[in-house]
C-alpha cells in the first residue's frame, strides 16, 4: 500500500503479512502510554522467531496491556532487546544471565535521539551521556572542544509498531497526552509503520483539525482499528 493512499485501513491479514522471522521492531508506548497492545498480539500469534525488538522499556509480565510482548519474551521468540529499562521484568534479566537474549541498554534521552538520527538520515549522535560507564564500551568516543562525547549510532527497523488515540483514513495521527512520548519520532525511522487506533477514534480525512495531526501521514503504512472492549487481551 502507498504511503500516499487516501484510505490505510488494514484487515488482519494485511498487518500479519508485514511480520516475519528475524525482523527488527520498533515499538511505541511507555508503560502503557501509546502502547501496541493489539499488534503485540498479533506478532504472537503469527510463527515469527529470531525478533530484532527496540522499544522504550518493559513492564512486569502481569500488566494486561503486555501480555503479547511478554508471551514473546517468555516463549524466547525474541533474540534481542535493545531498551532504556527493564528492572521490573526479571525475565528479561533471566534469559540475559542464561545468554538466550542479547540485552542493550540504552540512556532514555539518548535511546531517543538515535531513533530521531534514523528517521532524518543522520550518521550518528554525539553525547556525553555514558562517558565513563559501561554505556561507553565498545564505543567511539570523540574529543572535542575539550569534552569527551561518545558516538551513538542511528536506530532504525524494518517495522514500527504504535497507538494513537485518532487519526484519519489517510493516516495523520494524534496522541492523548503523554502517549505522545516517543511515538511522534517512532515513524520517522521504520520502513512500515503500523498503528492501531481505537474504532471510534478513526475519522474520514478533513475531519482532523490541524493543530490535532501530531504525525503526518506520509509516515504511516497501515492503520488497524481497535474494536471496543478490545484494550486488553487475555492469554
Amino acid at each position: 500500500m502507498s504511503k500516499l493512499s487516501h484510505n490505510k485501513l488494514a484487515a488482519k491479514e494485511q498487518v500479519l503479512e508485514q511480520f516475519h522471522s528475524g525482523m527488527s521492531l520498533l515499538a511505541g508506548g511507555f508503560g502503557s502510554a501509546g502502547y501496541p497492545t493489539l499488534l503485540y498480539e498479533w506478532l504472537y500469534e503469527t510463527d515469527c522467531t529470531e525478533l530484532d525488538i527496540i522499544t522504550s522499556g518493559v513492564a512486569p509480565a502481569d500488566k494486561p496491556f503486555q501480555l503479547g510482548f511478554a508471551c514473546l519474551l517468555r516463549d524466547k521468540r525474541i533474540r534481542s532487546l535493545t531498551l532504556t529499562h527493564a528492572a521490573n521484568n526479571p525475565e528479561v534479566g533471566r534469559q540475559k544471565v542464561e545468554g538466550t537474549l542479547k540485552v542493550e541498554a540504552v540512556p532514555q534521552g539518548t535511546f531517543v535521539e538515535r531513533i530521531r538520527a534514523g528517521g532524518a538520515g543522520l550518521g550518528g549522535v554525539l553525547t556525553p551521556t555514558g562517558i565513563g560507564t559501561p554505556v561507553a564500551e565498545g564505543k567511539q568516543i570523540l574529543h572535542i572542544n575539550g569534552r569527551d562525547y561518545l558516538l551513538e549510532l542511528p536506530i532504525r527497523a524494518r517495522v514500527a509498531i504504535l497507538r494513537a488515540e485518532k487519526a484519519d483514513k489517510m493516516g495523520n495521527l494524534m496522541f492523548r497526552h503523554t502517549s505522545r512520548n516517543y511515538n511522534t519520532v517512532i515513524p520517522t525511522a521504520a520502513d512500515m509503520v503500523i498503528v492501531e487506533v481505537p474504532e471510534q477514534g478513526i475519522v474520514e480525512v478533513g475531519e482532523m483539525a490541524d493543530n490535532e495531526v501530531m504525525v503526518p501521514g506520509i509516515f504511516v503504512d497501515l492503520i488497524v482499528p481497535i474494536p471496543k472492549g478490545g484494550e486488553f487481551f487475555e492469554r
